[in-house]
Order: structure tokens, then sequence, then C-alpha cells
């Protein structure tokens, strides 16, 4: 029987500094994570393949869509973008300002279903913590961050696409362990972080 392709698409969350060279190595991130659980779960059932790209923004991922996504033809694609359209704008104006993310995002999705019509896309929500990346302009980091969460979830409701909402499920890691505990700098996650994603993720992919 063919095997379920499933596709990881980010920035470096999913990255997690993956093999360029290999799809066998899938980075130290939830995309490894999830493949094990699953792998092990139901051998052989699933091929798992991760193109996160570090820095990415949302323009950057419709600029590869088609090398990236469309010539992989996945039958499932996980997407998890938007951190960067923030961060980017701040630290050095090279950011995505919140209107053009969603309209390209929605280009984006477009275009994917319709040269792969019958895949299935999971949007994750973007999120962060106060960190050492984050704490300096956390009063305008923060509102942004979750302009690009509202639009990734409006998005997916517009599509009738998957949503792993994450945000809130970082803010109450917090109420548990501090921040760093779940994300070292206030956008990449630890080991706990990435384990946190991870489950949630497979919690939407099991609703099916």
């Amino acid at each position: 029987m063919e095997k379920i392709r499933i596709l990881f698409q980010g920035d470096s969350i999913t990255d997690a500094m993956r093999w360029r060279e290999s799809d066998q190595y899938r980075g130290s991130g939830y995309a490894t994570i999830v493949s094990a659980k699953l792998g092990y779960d139901h051998p052989d059932k699933y091929e798992f393949i991760n193109r996160g790209i570090s820095g990415n923004r949302v323009v950057d991922l419709l600029a590869r869509i088609k090398c990236d996504t469309i010539n992989l033809k996945p039958d499932v694609m996980s997407i998890l973008i938007g951190i960067n359209d923030v961060w980017h704008e701040l630290s050095a104006q090279n950011g995505v300002d919140a209107d053009i993310y969603e309209e390209y995002y929605r280009l984006l999705i477009k275009q994917i279903k319709a040269a792969l019509p019958d895949i299935r896309i999971i949007i994750l929500e973007p999120f962060l913590l106060k960190g050492s990346a984050t704490a300096e302009k956390w009063e305008i980091f923060r509102p942004e961050a979750e302009k690009r969460a509202a639009i990734s979830k409006k998005i997916a409701a517009e599509f009738g696409l998957d949503f792993v909402p994450l945000m809130k499920k970082f803010d109450d890691a917090v109420k548990i362990a501090p921040p760093e505990y779940w994300i070292m700098d206030g956008v990449h996650p630890t080991a706990a972080g990435h384990e946190l994603i991870a489950r949630e993720w497979i919690k939407v992919f099991n609703m099916e």
C-alpha cells in the first residue's frame, strides 16, 4: 500500500536544524516527535518530509511553493508560519504587515488546493512568550503576533482546514513552569515546547 506523505512546512521552529541532504533526519523539533509517535504506532504507514527553513516568512513559503510543496505531492501538509513576519520587521525592517500576511497566506492555500485538491492541510497557530528575543519590544511583538495568530485561524476556517491552537497552550504552560522552560528565547521552543506542539498536532490529526 502506498504510504501517506506528510509534509511539514514553516520557519526555524519547523526546520529545527534538519538535514538538507536527506529526509531521514527531520531536525530536533516537533516534526521529528510527530514522526516518531505516528511512525511507531503505525509502522510503514506514513512518509514524513520536513521542508521548514529558518528565517522564512509567509512570502518565502509562497515563493518556494512549487518545489517544496506542490512537486512533493503530499497527502497532508502542516504549516506553521508568522512569527518572522513580525520579528523581521522589529529587528531589520523586513517583516510582513498583517494585511499582507493574510493576503499571501490566502494565496498560498488557494494555490496548494488548486494543484492538490485532495490534500489535507493543518494550520498551526503562531505563538510566542516573553523572552530574550521578544522582551525588549514586547508591547509591539505580542499584539502583532496575536494578529497573525487570529489571521491563521481565520484562514483555516475560511478554507475548512484543520487548526492547531498554540498561543493559549503556551500561555497556560507558563502557569506550570517559567517561559524559558518552554521557549528558550521567547520564539524557539525547548524540547518540552516542541513536545507541547507535537501533542497538540497529533490531537488534531487524529480527529479526522
